[in-house]
């Protein structure tokens, strides 16, 4: 599961830096990279971006990185 958590995060890490050279330098990285925002490719990565931000919606609903309920002052996790 810290794989898949990684990986998610990775994704929304790149999606929001994708995002911010468009709304800085109206620069679609993705787009430009995958052949233009109609492209198969460019959909599929924008696809998988966004469902990486919808899992990561989960990890701010958790107490902390380990995936357990215990609540804001869990002691389970911490070395």
């Amino acid at each position: 599961m810290k794989c898949i958590r990684f990986i998610a995060i990775l994704l929304v890490v790149i999606g929001a830096l994708n995002w911010g050279l468009v709304g800085f330098f109206q620069y679609d990285l993705v787009s430009d990279i995958f052949g233009g925002m109609d492209s198969a490719m460019a959909r599929i990565v924008f696809a998988i971006v966004g469902l990486a931000g919808l899992f990561c919606i989960g990890l701010l609903c958790r107490c902390c990185g380990c995936g357990c309920k215990c609540g804001p002052k869990c002691n389970c996790c911490k070395k």
